[in-house]
């Protein structure tokens, strides 16, 4: 046995050795850097759908703001319409 082998290459040989397939082990570093750029990959991907869920729910809050904004707004000049009235009743009365 080669004192050289990690434990996961022995594993690999173990298992290529017990079965029948064609399998062939590949070096640990190519399969880490395959495994790597699909890892890093996945990773970034997460990362802009979170982003992305994060701009929607953003905008959708944004919406509700404004949704409110304009509420009041239009609450503010109906308030504003009826001083204007009774200013206008006020004045005439004096």
């Amino acid at each position: 046995e080669n004192p050289q082998l990690s434990s996961l290459d022995k594993t690999d040989l173990l298992f290529s050795e017990g079965s029948q397939s064609s399998y062939k082990p590949e070096p640990l570093e190519k399969v880490l850097k395959v495994n790597g750029v699909s890892i890093e990959f996945n990773h970034r991907l997460f990362q802009l759908s979170e982003r992305a869920a994060m701009d929607s729910s953003y905008v959708q809050e944004l919406d509700g703001i404004l949704k409110e904004a304009r509420t009041i707004e239009s609450h503010l000049k109906q308030k504003k319409e009826n001083l204007k009235q009774r200013f206008t009743v006020i004045a005439s009365t004096l």
